[in-house]
């Protein structure tokens, strides 16, 4: 992980290898923003002039390198767009911060040390730079750079991500400014910890593998653990985690997550689908829709990674997490199509395709947390392709029995920087998935499919408590050129999305 460190030092006086500065899109050019004040003293008051002529002009995300003057002792400055200056007596949005000090930070790979001189108004700002740095130094190197170079014995792998962040401006000393650092940095490790979980090829993060690591990790965090196999989810009625698993030779598990605080008034359960390897089982995917499929356990990732962020901070809230652990896999044993399963709440679901497998898991999970009768329930899924369809690939969907807990989940989302948008339950839909055979079937309308699978979630959630539903098929896993603070392949999504709503259920702060 990066290291963090708050500096009361001028950006003209601290060594490091890089520094990085913010250039806002003004009306009539490039504008170095606040934070740089002795950068630009450096360049002679030249800096936006010197900016402009080498074609930068401050659109958000924007990297220009260039030599620092005799005056700093750093020998390269980086200068990162901010976009448009903000309106008079405004800031720059968070989120803008966020994305700024990620794009730096992923410029910076190969970099041992960089300060950060970017605007820091107030601890919400030290916060965002921060996150987005140490979001934005993360790479996935763990199967990387086994051979040496000949001759030399030197690794020849790739580059490792930037060493040391040191913001300027942060001070040390002031509680807000340290605080909002170290939640950062705790923040950032977990989300970080997810995209490894992610991105882990699925031979070796299998459901025993992963249930292992979150038990490890529980373990040395204080958080109470409980892992059932295959025989115990067999003795315990878990027909839809089973149901999934069995064509595997990795046999499925499921994973109870328990951090308690003794002062607590409210407690959540999160809910993870945890799809190690999703094959399609015998409703086999087609060619070209296997590959990223390590990625089906984000939703897992996402809450174990939350649970241990609520323990690390310490948050006054009890946080119960589930991870329904599976793999995918035709066999001769794989449910079949036109098969019958009797879930763990003892409703029959004949399953029409092996492919909609994530309900299956979830159904089981969810009604076994539905028994601690918590104060709500948010499950987390790469759930359909129906939801990328409609909200594209950033965009998570939000669903809910509670309009209130939606919005206010939305409303969470948003502030923390994470895309997304609230969906409805049609109760119309729910007539597709009648079954003649069994109580319901696992598939309905192809269209809406996102939001039908969201009514198949909802028949396992205990009657009165309140849920909601995140369907992150869209951004858990992102395919394209690194932007901002996020990578190519796993994100991390939904992550900062709980920890903010624990924090929230915490304070008693959620509207």
């Amino acid at each position: 992980m990066t290291a963090l460190t708050l500096s009361t030092a001028g950006a003209a006086t601290l060594r490091a290898d890089a520094l990085v500065v913010g250039v806002a899109k003004g009306p009539k050019g490039p504008m170095v923003a606040a934070g740089a004040e002795a950068v630009d003293k450096a360049y002679d008051g030249k800096l936006a002039g010197l900016l402009e002529a080498l074609g930068a002009s401050g659109a958000e995300g924007e990297i220009t390198k260039l030599p620092a003057p005799a005056g700093l002792k750093v020998p390269v400055v980086l200068a990162v767009g901010l976009g448009s200056v903000p309106e008079k007596d405004e800031s720059f949005d968070e989120e803008v911060l966020r994305r700024a000090a990620g794009a730096a930070a992923r410029a910076l790979h190969g970099t041992k040390k960089a300060a950060f001189a970017l605007p820091l108004e107030d601890a919400s700002a030290v916060t965002a730079v921060a996150e987005g740095a140490l979001l934005g130094a993360y790479a996935f190197t763990a199967y990387q750079g086994g051979e040496k170079k000949a001759g030399n014995g030197k690794d020849s792998g790739p580059k490792q991500p930037l060493a040391e962040v040191a913001l300027l401006g942060a001070k040390p000393r002031d509680k807000e400014h340290k605080a909002a650092a170290e939640r950062a940095a705790v923040v950032a490790t977990e989300v970080n910890i997810a995209r490894d979980l992610v991105n882990t090829p699925p031979n070796d993060l299998t459901p025993e593998a992963f249930a292992a690591v979150a038990s490890a990790a529980a373990k040395e965090n204080g958080i109470k653990v409980q892992v059932l196999d295959e025989k115990a989810l067999v003795k315990g009625g878990y027909g839809g985690i089973m149901g999934v698993g069995k064509g595997s030779e990795n046999p499925p598990r499921l994973v109870k997550l328990s951090y308690t605080h003794p002062k607590a008034e409210k407690t959540l359960a999160f809910v993870g689908k945890g799809i190690t390897y999703d094959s399609g089982g015998i409703s086999l995917k087609p060619a070209g829709h296997n590959e990223t499929m390590k990625c089906d356990m984000a939703g897992a990732a996402a809450v174990f990674a939350s649970v241990v962020a609520a323990a690390k901070l310490g948050l006054r809230v009890n946080v119960t997490g589930w991870l329904a652990l599976a793999e995918n896999m035709p066999s001769g044993s794989a449910t079949k199509p036109g098969d019958v399963l009797r879930m763990y709440s003892g409703k029959t679901v004949e399953v029409l395709n092996t492919d909609a497998e994530g309900r299956l898991v979830l159904g089981d999970a969810l009604t076994k947390a539905s028994e601690d009768n918590p104060d709500a329930i948010v499950d987390v899924a790469t759930l359909t392709g129906a939801m990328v369809l409609a909200l594209g690939d950033r965009t998570f969907g939000i669903m809910a029995n509670d309009d209130a807990f939606r919005t206010s989940i939305h409303e969470i989302a948003e502030e923390v920087g994470e895309s997304s948008w609230p969906m409805p339950l049609p109760a119309e839909l729910r007539k597709t998935m009648d079954s003649p055979t069994a109580d319901i079937a696992n598939m309905g309308v192809r269209m809406g499919g996102g939001l039908v699978a969201g009514l198949f979630l909802q028949e396992f959630v205990g009657e009165g408590i309140t849920w909601a539903h995140l369907d992150i098929a869209g951004p858990a896993f992102h395919e394209g050129a690194p932007h901002g603070y996020t990578p190519k392949g796993g994100t991390g999504s939904a992550v900062r999305t709980l920890v903010r709503l624990a924090e929230r259920t915490a304070t008693g702060d959620l509207g």
